[in-house]
Protein backbone atom coordinates (compact mmCIF):
# COMPACT_ATOMS: atom_id res chain seq x y z
CA UNK A 1 0.00 0.00 0.00
CA UNK A 2 1.68 3.51 -1.33
CA UNK A 3 2.46 5.84 1.94
CA UNK A 4 0.39 8.60 2.29
CA UNK A 5 1.23 11.96 0.79
CA UNK A 6 0.36 15.76 1.96
CA UNK A 7 -2.82 15.87 -0.38
CA UNK A 8 -4.86 12.52 0.30
CA UNK A 9 -7.33 12.87 2.96
CA UNK A 10 -7.37 12.14 6.86
CA UNK A 11 -10.11 11.31 9.68
CA UNK A 12 -9.23 13.26 12.63
CA UNK A 13 -12.21 11.45 15.26
CA UNK A 14 -15.49 13.58 14.11
CA UNK A 15 -13.41 15.54 11.75
CA UNK A 16 -12.73 14.44 8.18
CA UNK A 17 -10.03 16.45 6.82
CA UNK A 18 -9.39 16.83 2.90
CA UNK A 19 -5.51 16.61 2.85
CA UNK A 20 -2.47 16.76 5.58
CA UNK A 21 -1.48 20.54 5.18
CA UNK A 22 -2.94 21.74 8.38
CA UNK A 23 -3.10 25.12 9.35
CA UNK A 24 -0.82 25.62 12.77
CA UNK A 25 -2.03 28.00 15.96
CA UNK A 26 -0.32 30.83 14.96
CA UNK A 27 -0.51 34.31 17.14
CA UNK A 28 -1.49 37.16 15.03
CA UNK A 29 -3.29 39.41 17.75
CA UNK A 30 -6.10 41.49 16.09
CA UNK A 31 -8.79 41.46 18.30
CA UNK A 32 -10.28 44.25 21.02
CA UNK A 33 -9.06 45.65 24.28
CA UNK A 34 -11.19 43.13 25.89
CA UNK A 35 -10.17 40.33 24.21
CA UNK A 36 -13.14 40.14 21.49
CA UNK A 37 -11.83 39.14 17.97
CA UNK A 38 -12.22 42.02 15.25
CA UNK A 39 -14.97 39.56 13.31
CA UNK A 40 -14.78 40.88 9.83
CA UNK A 41 -10.75 41.17 10.14
CA UNK A 42 -10.21 37.50 11.53
CA UNK A 43 -13.09 35.95 9.61
CA UNK A 44 -11.23 37.22 5.97
CA UNK A 45 -7.57 35.50 7.27
CA UNK A 46 -9.55 32.32 8.51
CA UNK A 47 -11.05 31.77 5.49
CA UNK A 48 -8.73 32.61 2.90
CA UNK A 49 -7.25 29.96 4.39
CA UNK A 50 -9.78 27.50 4.29
CA UNK A 51 -8.28 24.93 1.75
CA UNK A 52 -6.13 23.76 4.49
CA UNK A 53 -6.86 20.23 5.49
CA UNK A 54 -7.49 21.74 8.91
CA UNK A 55 -7.56 25.30 10.81
CA UNK A 56 -6.28 25.06 14.25
CA UNK A 57 -7.17 28.74 15.73
CA UNK A 58 -4.83 30.91 17.28
CA UNK A 59 -4.20 30.38 21.04
CA UNK A 60 -7.06 32.12 22.93
CA UNK A 61 -7.35 32.64 26.37
CA UNK A 62 -9.54 30.38 28.17
CA UNK A 63 -9.95 32.99 31.31
CA UNK A 64 -8.75 36.21 31.76
CA UNK A 65 -6.45 34.65 35.02
CA UNK A 66 -4.74 32.73 31.81
CA UNK A 67 -4.27 35.41 29.15
CA UNK A 68 -1.43 37.99 28.84
CA UNK A 69 -1.11 38.91 25.25
CA UNK A 70 -2.43 42.36 24.05
CA UNK A 71 -4.78 41.94 21.58
CA UNK A 72 -5.40 38.30 21.83
CA UNK A 73 -9.00 36.68 21.67
CA UNK A 74 -10.76 35.29 24.62
CA UNK A 75 -13.25 32.53 24.72
CA UNK A 76 -14.95 32.96 28.52
CA UNK A 77 -17.48 35.63 27.62
CA UNK A 78 -20.43 35.52 25.70
CA UNK A 79 -19.00 38.71 23.54
CA UNK A 80 -15.95 37.01 22.66
CA UNK A 81 -18.17 33.87 21.36
CA UNK A 82 -20.27 35.94 19.85
CA UNK A 83 -16.77 37.54 18.24
CA UNK A 84 -15.76 34.17 16.85
CA UNK A 85 -19.07 33.33 15.21
CA UNK A 86 -18.58 35.11 11.95
CA UNK A 87 -15.27 33.33 11.54
CA UNK A 88 -16.47 29.68 12.16
CA UNK A 89 -19.19 30.55 9.39
CA UNK A 90 -16.84 32.07 6.99
CA UNK A 91 -14.49 28.90 7.48
CA UNK A 92 -17.28 26.66 6.57
CA UNK A 93 -18.60 28.67 3.80
CA UNK A 94 -15.33 27.83 1.92
CA UNK A 95 -15.39 24.25 2.85
CA UNK A 96 -13.25 24.52 5.85
CA UNK A 97 -12.90 22.74 8.88
CA UNK A 98 -11.40 24.70 12.03
CA UNK A 99 -11.10 24.35 15.97
CA UNK A 100 -9.79 26.43 18.45
CA UNK A 101 -6.93 26.47 20.48
CA UNK A 102 -7.27 26.56 24.50
CA UNK A 103 -4.69 28.90 26.35
CA UNK A 104 -3.82 29.44 29.58
CA UNK A 105 -0.13 31.06 29.95
CA UNK A 106 0.37 30.34 33.25
CA UNK A 107 3.44 32.19 34.78
CA UNK A 108 3.92 34.23 31.45
CA UNK A 109 1.14 36.43 32.15
CA UNK A 110 2.10 39.66 33.72
CA UNK A 111 0.57 41.48 36.36
CA UNK A 112 -0.48 44.21 34.06
CA UNK A 113 -3.34 41.81 33.17
CA UNK A 114 -4.72 40.69 36.34
CA UNK A 115 -4.96 44.30 37.65
CA UNK A 116 -1.61 44.23 39.64
CA UNK A 117 -2.25 40.70 40.67
CA UNK A 118 0.85 38.03 40.87
CA UNK A 119 0.34 35.28 37.84
CA UNK A 120 0.07 31.54 39.01
CA UNK A 121 2.22 28.34 38.07
CA UNK A 122 3.05 24.74 38.90
CA UNK A 123 5.28 26.40 41.58
CA UNK A 124 6.62 30.00 42.53
CA UNK A 125 8.69 30.63 39.63
CA UNK A 126 9.96 33.37 37.13
CA UNK A 127 10.19 32.72 33.52
CA UNK A 128 13.19 34.27 31.85
CA UNK A 129 12.79 37.35 29.34
CA UNK A 130 10.14 39.71 29.51
CA UNK A 131 6.61 39.75 28.80
CA UNK A 132 4.97 42.27 25.73
CA UNK A 133 2.30 44.16 27.82
CA UNK A 134 -0.17 46.83 26.89
CA UNK A 135 2.48 49.60 27.55
CA UNK A 136 5.28 47.87 26.46
CA UNK A 137 7.88 45.03 27.22
CA UNK A 138 7.81 44.04 30.69
CA UNK A 139 10.42 41.68 33.39
CA UNK A 140 8.21 38.77 33.59
CA UNK A 141 7.46 38.08 37.50
CA UNK A 142 7.53 35.34 39.65
CA UNK A 143 4.32 33.28 39.80
CA UNK A 144 2.34 32.38 42.87
CA UNK A 145 1.60 28.24 43.05
CA UNK A 146 -1.62 27.22 42.31
CA UNK A 147 -3.15 25.97 46.02
CA UNK A 148 -4.64 22.02 45.05
CA UNK A 149 -7.67 23.91 45.98
CA UNK A 150 -7.68 26.30 42.89
CA UNK A 151 -6.92 23.20 40.33
CA UNK A 152 -10.85 22.25 39.86
CA UNK A 153 -11.48 26.08 38.99
CA UNK A 154 -8.87 26.60 36.33
CA UNK A 155 -10.08 23.02 35.05
CA UNK A 156 -13.61 24.34 35.12
CA UNK A 157 -12.17 27.39 32.93
CA UNK A 158 -11.45 24.73 30.29
CA UNK A 159 -14.41 23.39 30.28
CA UNK A 160 -16.33 26.48 29.90
CA UNK A 161 -14.07 27.51 27.27
CA UNK A 162 -14.58 24.35 25.33
CA UNK A 163 -18.18 24.88 25.83
CA UNK A 164 -17.82 28.27 24.41
CA UNK A 165 -16.17 27.14 21.56
CA UNK A 166 -18.62 24.40 20.37
CA UNK A 167 -21.36 27.44 20.53
CA UNK A 168 -19.27 29.52 18.29
CA UNK A 169 -19.31 26.55 15.72
CA UNK A 170 -15.70 25.30 16.23
CA UNK A 171 -15.17 21.78 14.93
CA UNK A 172 -13.33 20.74 18.25
CA UNK A 173 -10.85 22.24 20.14
CA UNK A 174 -6.88 22.02 21.28
CA UNK A 175 -5.63 22.14 24.84
CA UNK A 176 -2.72 24.30 24.74
CA UNK A 177 0.06 21.77 26.96
CA UNK A 178 2.95 23.33 24.88
CA UNK A 179 5.16 25.68 24.96
CA UNK A 180 5.99 26.58 28.50
CA UNK A 181 2.36 27.99 29.35
CA UNK A 182 0.44 26.57 32.68
CA UNK A 183 0.17 22.57 31.53
CA UNK A 184 3.45 22.59 30.35
CA UNK A 185 4.53 24.79 33.14
CA UNK A 186 3.10 21.51 35.16
CA UNK A 187 4.54 18.57 33.05
CA UNK A 188 8.61 19.38 33.26
CA UNK A 189 10.28 19.14 36.50
CA UNK A 190 12.50 22.64 35.92
CA UNK A 191 9.52 24.24 36.57
CA UNK A 192 7.30 21.78 38.99
CA UNK A 193 8.85 21.54 42.13
CA UNK A 194 5.37 20.71 43.79
CA UNK A 195 5.08 17.66 46.54
CA UNK A 196 1.52 16.98 46.33
CA UNK A 197 -0.43 15.08 44.03
CA UNK A 198 0.33 17.14 40.66
CA UNK A 199 4.18 17.39 41.29
CA UNK A 200 7.43 14.78 41.63
CA UNK A 201 7.09 11.57 39.44
CA UNK A 202 6.12 11.62 35.92
CA UNK A 203 2.49 10.51 36.46
CA UNK A 204 2.06 13.67 38.81
CA UNK A 205 3.44 16.18 37.06
CA UNK A 206 1.24 14.74 33.82
CA UNK A 207 -1.79 14.93 36.15
CA UNK A 208 -2.88 18.58 35.19
CA UNK A 209 -3.20 17.38 31.77
CA UNK A 210 -5.12 14.04 31.90
CA UNK A 211 -7.77 15.89 34.25
CA UNK A 212 -8.08 18.93 31.60
CA UNK A 213 -8.27 16.85 28.57
CA UNK A 214 -10.71 14.23 30.10
CA UNK A 215 -13.12 16.97 31.24
CA UNK A 216 -12.64 18.76 28.11
CA UNK A 217 -13.72 15.37 26.52
CA UNK A 218 -16.88 15.22 29.07
CA UNK A 219 -17.90 18.45 27.58
CA UNK A 220 -17.55 18.23 23.54
CA UNK A 221 -16.10 14.81 23.06
CA UNK A 222 -12.80 12.39 22.39
CA UNK A 223 -13.48 13.37 18.90
CA UNK A 224 -13.27 16.37 19.01
CA UNK A 225 -10.22 17.02 21.59
CA UNK A 226 -6.85 17.23 20.54
CA UNK A 227 -3.66 18.20 22.25
CA UNK A 228 -0.76 20.26 21.59
CA UNK A 229 2.72 19.07 23.27
CA UNK A 230 6.41 20.57 22.43
CA UNK A 231 8.86 17.95 24.06
CA UNK A 232 12.21 18.67 23.59
CA UNK A 233 14.38 21.32 24.53
CA UNK A 234 13.74 24.26 26.41
CA UNK A 235 11.07 26.50 25.95
CA UNK A 236 10.27 29.96 27.24
CA UNK A 237 12.44 28.79 30.22
CA UNK A 238 10.14 25.31 30.37
CA UNK A 239 12.46 22.10 30.20
CA UNK A 240 13.07 18.43 31.54
CA UNK A 241 15.80 16.26 32.38
CA UNK A 242 14.09 13.47 30.65
CA UNK A 243 12.10 14.29 27.85
CA UNK A 244 11.39 10.76 26.32
CA UNK A 245 10.27 9.30 29.85
CA UNK A 246 7.76 12.51 30.46
CA UNK A 247 6.38 12.99 26.77
CA UNK A 248 6.07 9.45 25.98
CA UNK A 249 4.18 8.72 29.63
CA UNK A 250 1.96 11.86 28.85
CA UNK A 251 1.28 11.07 25.06
CA UNK A 252 0.35 7.17 25.94
CA UNK A 253 -2.08 8.93 28.52
CA UNK A 254 -3.48 10.90 25.80
CA UNK A 255 -3.82 7.62 23.25
CA UNK A 256 -5.87 5.94 26.56
CA UNK A 257 -8.34 8.92 26.46
CA UNK A 258 -8.63 8.02 22.64
CA UNK A 259 -8.61 12.03 21.57
CA UNK A 260 -8.82 12.98 18.24
CA UNK A 261 -5.00 13.65 17.24
CA UNK A 262 -1.52 14.98 18.77
CA UNK A 263 0.53 17.71 17.25
CA UNK A 264 3.74 18.26 18.24
CA UNK A 265 5.96 20.88 18.32
CA UNK A 266 9.61 19.74 18.00
CA UNK A 267 12.71 21.43 15.94
CA UNK A 268 14.79 24.47 16.36
CA UNK A 269 12.96 27.39 17.41
CA UNK A 270 13.38 31.16 17.26
CA UNK A 271 12.90 34.02 18.61
CA UNK A 272 11.82 34.60 22.20
CA UNK A 273 11.34 30.68 22.46
CA UNK A 274 15.32 30.38 22.43
CA UNK A 275 16.92 27.51 20.35
CA UNK A 276 17.52 23.78 20.66
CA UNK A 277 19.15 21.19 19.43
CA UNK A 278 17.65 18.23 21.31
CA UNK A 279 16.86 14.98 19.50
CA UNK A 280 13.12 14.73 18.37
CA UNK A 281 10.98 12.44 20.70
CA UNK A 282 8.71 11.84 18.32
CA UNK A 283 9.94 8.59 17.07
CA UNK A 284 9.23 7.20 20.62
CA UNK A 285 5.89 9.37 20.75
CA UNK A 286 4.97 7.03 17.67
CA UNK A 287 5.61 4.05 19.31
CA UNK A 288 2.68 4.67 22.18
CA UNK A 289 0.47 7.00 20.14
CA UNK A 290 -1.44 5.13 17.27
CA UNK A 291 -3.94 7.98 16.57
CA UNK A 292 -3.45 10.56 13.96
CA UNK A 293 0.19 12.08 15.31
CA UNK A 294 0.64 15.62 13.56
CA UNK A 295 4.36 17.19 13.26
CA UNK A 296 5.20 20.88 13.55
CA UNK A 297 7.46 23.39 13.05
CA UNK A 298 9.81 24.81 10.19
CA UNK A 299 8.84 22.21 7.70
CA UNK A 300 9.47 21.97 3.86
CA UNK A 301 7.23 20.31 1.39
CA UNK A 302 10.02 17.83 1.23
CA UNK A 303 10.87 16.56 4.75
CA UNK A 304 6.76 16.86 5.46
CA UNK A 305 6.76 14.02 2.08
CA UNK A 306 9.54 12.28 3.81
CA UNK A 307 8.18 11.65 7.43
CA UNK A 308 4.70 10.87 6.05
CA UNK A 309 6.36 8.31 3.86
CA UNK A 310 8.40 7.13 7.01
CA UNK A 311 4.90 6.58 9.08
CA UNK A 312 6.79 9.05 11.42
CA UNK A 313 3.69 11.77 10.88
CA UNK A 314 -0.23 11.63 9.72
CA UNK A 315 -0.50 15.06 8.76
CA UNK A 316 1.92 18.18 9.20
CA UNK A 317 0.98 21.74 10.39
CA UNK A 318 2.75 24.34 9.37
CA UNK A 319 3.15 27.60 10.74
CA UNK A 320 5.13 31.10 8.80
CA UNK A 321 4.47 29.09 5.42
CA UNK A 322 0.30 29.77 5.72
CA UNK A 323 0.85 33.76 7.00
CA UNK A 324 1.84 34.93 3.83
CA UNK A 325 0.63 31.95 1.81
CA UNK A 326 -2.71 31.73 1.77
CA UNK A 327 -3.42 29.15 -0.58
CA UNK A 328 -0.24 27.24 0.52
CA UNK A 329 -2.13 23.82 -0.20
CA UNK A 330 -2.16 24.84 -4.01
CA UNK A 331 1.13 26.31 -3.66
CA UNK A 332 2.19 23.24 -2.41
CA UNK A 333 0.74 20.92 -4.82
CA UNK A 334 1.92 23.01 -7.44
CA UNK A 335 5.42 23.25 -6.54
CA UNK A 336 4.69 27.04 -6.92
CA UNK A 337 7.29 29.60 -5.25
CA UNK A 338 6.42 30.62 -1.65
CA UNK A 339 5.81 34.49 -0.46
CA UNK A 340 8.15 35.32 2.54
CA UNK A 341 6.27 36.98 5.45
CA UNK A 342 7.43 40.39 7.03
CA UNK A 343 8.10 40.02 10.65
CA UNK A 344 6.98 43.27 11.18
CA UNK A 345 3.35 42.91 10.91
CA UNK A 346 2.56 39.67 12.62
CA UNK A 347 1.24 41.42 15.45
CA UNK A 348 0.22 44.79 14.22
CA UNK A 349 -3.11 45.73 14.30
CA UNK A 350 -5.35 46.07 10.77
CA UNK A 351 -4.72 44.19 7.75
CA UNK A 352 -1.72 44.72 6.56
CA UNK A 353 0.55 41.36 6.78
CA UNK A 354 -2.76 39.79 7.21
CA UNK A 355 -5.03 39.88 4.63
CA UNK A 356 -3.19 41.37 2.42
CA UNK A 357 -0.83 38.53 0.63
CA UNK A 358 -1.43 37.82 -2.56
CA UNK A 359 -2.83 34.20 -4.01
CA UNK A 360 -1.10 32.49 -6.50
CA UNK A 361 -3.58 33.76 -9.53
CA UNK A 362 -3.09 37.30 -8.05
CA UNK A 363 0.69 36.90 -8.57
CA UNK A 364 0.95 35.27 -11.67
CA UNK A 365 -1.77 38.23 -12.80
CA UNK A 366 0.48 40.59 -11.68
Amino acid sequence: MPSPTLFDPINLGAISAPNRIFMAPLTRGRSESVHVPVSALKAEYYSQRAAAGLIVAEATGISQEGLGWPSAPGIWSEAQVDGWKPVTEAVHEKGGRIILQLWHMGRLVHPDFLGGKSPVSSSATKAPGYAHTPTGKKDYVEARALELSEIPRVIGDYVHAAQNAMKAGFDGVQIHAANGYLIDQFIRDNSNFREDEYGGPVENRIRLLKDVTEAVIGEVGSDRTAVRLSPNGDTQGCDDSDPVTTFTAAAAALQALDIAFLELREVKEYGNFGTTDVPRVSPEIRKVFANPLVLNQEYTKELALEDLASGLADAVSFGRPFISNPDLVRRLKTDAPLAKDNYKTWYSPGPEGYTDYPSLAEDVAA
